[in-house]
Parts: C-alpha cells; sequence; structure tokens
C-alpha cells in the first residue's frame, strides 16, 4: 500500500509564505504525476499546481507567479511553495500522486490522495 502524508499547513498574514510538503511512502515502484489540489466548503475540489515527467509543471491561474511545486524524486516528496499570498487561498490543500506499484507480479499505476493539510491566510 501507499500513503500520502501532507504537512505545512498553518495560519498566514495575507502575504505571507508557507511551503507545503507531501511525502509518498509504501511500496513504490516510481511516481509519475503529482498534483495540488484546494478545497474549501461548499467548492469542488480545484487544481491548484502540477508536475509531471521531465518535471513539467502547470498551475492554475490564479495561483500563478505565486505558487511553486516542484519535487524530490530521492525523498519521494513533493512541495508547494505558497508565496504573496491571499485570504482566498484559505482552503484546505491535498497532495494527489499516480504511483506505480507492483500488483500480482506487474507493475499498475494507481492514484493515491493525502488527508490534506489546512491553509488559513487571514489578518
Amino acid at each position: 500500500q501507499v500513503q500520502l502524508e501532507e504537512s505545512g499547513g498553518g495560519l498566514v498574514q495575507p502575504g505571507g509564505s508557507l511551503r507545503l510538503a507531501c511525502v509518498a511512502s509504501g511500496s513504490i515502484v516510481s511516481i509519475n504525476d503529482v498534483s495540488w489540489y484546494r478545497q474549501v466548503p461548499g467548492k469542488q475540489r480545484e487544481l491548484v499546481a502540477g508536475i509531471g515527467s521531465g518535471d513539467r509543471t502547470n498551475y492554475a491561474d490564479s495561483v500563478k507567479g505565486r505558487f511553486t511545486i516542484s519535487r524530490d524524486v530521492a525523498k519521494n516528496t513533493v512541495y508547494l511553495q505558497m508565496t504573496s499570498l491571499k485570504p482566498e487561498d484559505t482552503a484546505v490543500y491535498y497532495c494527489n500522486a499516480h504511483v506505480v506499484v507492483i500488483t500480482n507480479g506487474l507493475p499498475r499505476q494507481f492514484s493515491y490522495w493525502g488527508q490534506g493539510t489546512q491553509v488559513t491566510v487571514s489578518s
């Protein structure tokens, strides 16, 4: 089994910064695309940023220029550096990873989610 654990959330003032981390553990062959999503109560979960093969990245328009996604392959960790935070960035942030594991002797890719970490931007 594979577990994803997010960390780094908290309370920050507008204009501040936070760095979220998503650590994958378990019987992992490889990790392909990893994305950060966020969700506020009553709204759909939205894609914030993603990183794929060759470290190709994509961002929601609302965070471009403020957030940076990166990864440390050796540590099975993906980071989301968030700067110039705004109150509208307040949400629970979730990590999603497409991970290759061995199932019945064959490599297969599955999608996994973490439990989320709360980010609150408020003065």
